[in-house]
C-alpha cells in the first residue's frame, strides 16, 4: 500500500505503508538514535510528533512486552528508511510493523530520510501530515498547513496521569526481570508532565518509595505526602502553557529538594524567573555532547525536546540561578542549579533508555541532597 508525507512548507514524501492505515497529523521531527526505536514510541514526550529515524534499518530486533516507557506508545507517526520483516532477538514478540498495526500507530517505509533529515535542518520542525488513504499532495499539503502548531500548546494534560499511584518496580536484570523495589530510605513525590518508567525504576532502585502525581496536583497536596523530595518528570511540546505547574513549583522553591529532567528542567527555570524558547529542529536521539561545566567533563547524552531555556535569561532571573551545563553542539542550556536552594535540574535524559549510561551519577545526586536536607532542613 502506497504512503505519502506532506509537509506544511510543500514537501513530499512517498514511502510504502508500515502499521496501521489511516491518516495522522503532527510536528515532524528527526531522531539520530540508533536503536531503542520502542523506548522512543513509547516515551510520552514525543505527544503529538511524526518521529523520523534517521539510521536507515530500523525494526532488526522487534519489540517485546518489556522495553516500553509507558503503557502505550505515543508518537503521532513513524518515518524510516527501511523496517525489517526479521525480528531477530530472543525476547521479541512482534515485528515493528505488528507493533505498530497493533497500537494503531501509522507509519511509512521506503523514505529518503537522509533527505528528510536534511530539509528539517534547513527549514525548522513543523507540521506535516502522514496518509496510507490519500496520497494527493494538494490535499495532504493543506491538511498540515491547517494544522496548530506546537508552540503555545499544553500537550501535559494530555499525557499525564489522572490519579496519584505509586511505583513499585526497579530496573531490569537478566534472569529475572524488573526486580521489585526495594528498602526505602526516602520518600519522593514525582510530578507526572510526562514521565518515564525507567525514571522512575532507577529512583526505587536508589532507595526511594516514589509517588506519582498528576501535573495539576497542589503545592499543598505534595507536601501533605511529607516527602523527602519532589521530582519533575519530562514531558511534550511547549513549557510555556503549563502555568498551572510553573505556579505550583513557585510555591515549593526552598520546601524540599527538587531534581528536573528535560520539560522539568523548562518548568523550573520558568519558576525561578528564566524564559523558554522554540528551538528549530530541536535534540532527538542518543549522542548529544554535554559539558559538565565545574568539572569539564563531557557526557554523551539521551535527549528529546524542541524547547530550551534562553540563556540570556539567566541573568535577568538573578545571580542565584547558575549554568551548569551546556550543549556543545549548539550551546545550549543543558543544566542548571540554586546556589542557596536545594535544586537542581538538567534538559538531557540520565536515565538514558535508550541511550548511553554516562549521566546516571545525577540520580546519586538527588539522593545526596535529600539526605544533606533531612540532616539540616533549609
Amino acid at each position: 500500500m502506497k504512503a505519502a508525507l506532506a509537509l506544511a512548507d510543500g514537501r513530499i514524501f512517498e514511502g510504502k505503508a508500515l502499521g496501521a492505515s489511516g491518516e495522522t497529523g503532527g510536528e515532524i521531527i528527526f531522531n539520530t538514535s540508533m536503536m531503542g526505536y520502542q523506548e522512543i514510541l513509547t516515551d510520552p514526550s514525543y505527544q503529538g510528533q511524526i518521529i523520523t529515524m534517521t539510521y536507515p534499518l530500523i525494526g532488526n530486533y522487534g519489540t517485546n512486552r518489556e522495553d516500553v516507557e509507558s503503557a502505550r506508545p505515543y508518537a503521532s507517526g513513524f518515518v524510516v528508511k527501511e523496517a525489517s520483516g526479521i525480528s531477530s532477538n530472543w525476547r521479541a514478540d512482534y515485528s515493528l510493523g505488528d507493533y505498530l498495526r497493533r497500537h494503531g500507530i501509522v507509519g511509512i517505509q521506503g523514505v529518503d530520510t537522509r533527505a528528510l533529515t536534511r530539509h528539517i535542518r534547513d527549514r525548522g520542525a513543523q507540521q506535516a501530515v502522514l496518509s496510507t488513504e490519500s496520497v494527493d499532495p494538494a490535499t495532504l499539503v493543506a491538511r498540515a498547513q491547517a494544522r496548530p502548531a506546537m508552540a503555545g500548546q499544553d500537550l501535559v494534560r494530555e499525557v499525564t496521569c489522572t490519579e496519584p499511584y505509586r511505583w513499585e518496580e526497579s530496573e531490569w536484570e537478566l534472569g529475572q526481570g524488573y526486580r521489585p523495589a526495594g528498602a526505602a530510605r526516602f520518600r519522593v513525590v514525582a510530578f507526572d508532565y510526562g514521565v518515564k518508567r525507567n525514571i522512575l525504576r532507577i529512583l526505587a532502585g536508589a532507595g526511594c518509595r516514589v509517588t506519582v502525581v498528576p501535573a495539576t496536583t497542589s503545592a499543598a497536596a505534595v507536601l501533605a505526602e511529607a516527602p523527602d523530595g519532589i521530582f519533575l518528570s519530562n514531558g511534550p511540546g511547549d513549557p510555556e502553557p503549563v502555568t498551572y505547574a510553573v505556579e505550583t513549583l513557585r510555591e515549593l522553591l526552598g520546601r524540599k529538594p527538587i531534581f528536573g529532567i528535560c520539560l522539568g528542567h523548562q518548568l523550573l527555570g520558568l519558576a525561578l524567573g528564566a524564559s523558554t524558547y522554540k528551538l528549530k529542529f530541536g535534540h532527538h536521539g542518543g549522542n548529544q555532547p554535554v559539558m559538565d561545566l565545574k568539572t569539564r567533563k563531557v557526557e554523551i547524552t539521551s535527549q528529546n525536546h524542541g524547547f530550551a531555556i534562553h540563556p540570556d535569561s539567566l541573568a535577568a532571573a538573578g545571580s542565584d540561578l547558575e549554568l551548569t551545563h551546556i550543549n556543545l553542539n549548539d550551546r545550549t542550556v543543558e543544566g542548571l542549579r540554586h546556589r542557596t536552594l536545594p535544586v537542581f535540574s538538567v534538559q538531557y535524559h540520565p536515565e538514558s533508555s535508550p541511550g548511553p549510561h554516562d549521566s546516571r551519577y545525577l540520580f546519586d545526586r538527588f539522593v545526596e541532597m535529600m539526605e544533606a536536607f533531612r540532616e539540616s532542613p533549609g
